[in-house]
């Protein structure tokens, strides 16, 4: 559904702009996407697909965050990742045919495309560069899923939410007060280092009292970078 008052982005602008997977496109691969596809804006709070799910197709995120997650047996969130604009979301289970994995839910208004299935296979087989891009993106998933597993089981909580912090500086930057540009409950960031809220609340405290950060509400302030990439040993 388009929305007449949002300029539509044309995916052979966008795709530079955002520096997503799209721009290596030929001109007429990009006005086929720009006819097939269906630009959608989601409120925060929205879901746009939920785990274990049949999907249609893909998206690719022109504006805002979203939060890519899957949900253990008792219920809690293990964030997985964050997608931001020129990132695509849900393409591994349209390549393997497979329900929707993760679950996929708003944090900042986002403004985004979606693509059904049938354009992604047809783009690998005809389009090499594009092809290659693909494949990088999945390998680099895969790395940071490597990652993730070796921190689980030789890095302590306090070193995990280090180098998560770094992670989010590296994704999002930080504003002239050294503000994180990412606004995340205390739960979402212990869904990420994967631990209790409660222990989260207690080492942010301590990142304080050791002027690493400071904080005010849900936002942190970074004071001390070059300390936070001691302690993470990232």
């Amino acid at each position: 559904m388009s929305h007449p008052e949002i300029p539509v982005p044309f995916c052979n602008k966008c795709a530079f702009e955002i520096n997503s997977i799209f721009k290596h496109l030929t001109k007429d691969e990009a006005d086929e996407l720009n006819y097939l596809k269906e630009f959608r804006v989601f409120k925060k709070g929205a879901v746009l697909y939920q785990e274990g799910s049949r999907i249609s197709g893909f998206y690719c995120i022109n504006k805002g965050i979203i939060k890519v997650f899957k949900t253990g047996p008792d219920g809690k969130e293990q964030i997985i990742r964050f997608a931001k604009p020129g990132d695509i979301i849900a393409y591994r289970s349209v390549l393997s045919n497979e329900p929707a994995c993760t679950t996929a839910k708003v944090l900042e208004e986002a403004y985004t495309c979606f693509f059904p299935s049938e354009i992604l296979s047809t783009l690998v087989k005809k389009n090499p560069n594009f092809a290659l891009d693909l494949v990088k993106l999945i390998c680099e998933e895969l790395g940071e899923a490597n990652s993730y597993i070796i921190d689980i089981a030789q890095k302590t909580v306090r070193e995990r939410l280090a180098e998560v912090l770094l992670k989010l500086v590296a994704d999002f930057g930080i504003d002239e007060n050294n503000q994180l540009k990412i606004s995340l409950t205390r739960e979402e960031l212990a869904n990420i280092v994967g631990t209790a809220t409660e222990s989260v609340i207690r080492l942010l405290s301590e990142f304080k009292s050791d002027r690493l950060v400071d904080l005010s509400g849900r936002k942190i302030i970074i004071l001390n970078l070059k300390g936070l990439e001691k302690l993470s040993n990232f």
